[in-house]
């Protein structure tokens, strides 16, 4: 059951966990990546988009040393594109 309310919650992701064992040159996609992927999984909405501030903080440190951990703010809103596959999004 997908809900389909609009909603604001805070999150720190331990970005270190996720990251560990991944190449330096793919540190920080992968990590935006996993926020994606986290986004997506507490939401329950498959278009997840990230904020410019956040990319910026996470490749604050370059590519190979990426923040241990994040503090993030998840909004699910109303998507009011028409032709839009799902009704809510999520910006990070």
């Amino acid at each position: 059951p997908r809900a389909n309310t609009a909603i604001t919650r805070e999150y720190t992701i331990n970005l270190h966990k996720r990251i560990h064992k991944i190449t330096f040159k793919k540190r920080a996609p992968r990590a935006v990546k996993e926020i994606r992927k986290f986004a997506r999984k507490e939401m329950g909405t498959e278009d997840v988009r990230v904020d410019t501030e956040l990319n910026k903080f996470v490749w604050s440190k370059g590519i190979r040393n990426v923040p241990y951990r994040v503090r993030v703010r998840l909004t699910r809103k109303r998507n009011d594109d028409e032709d839009a596959k799902e009704e809510m999004y999520t910006l990070c």
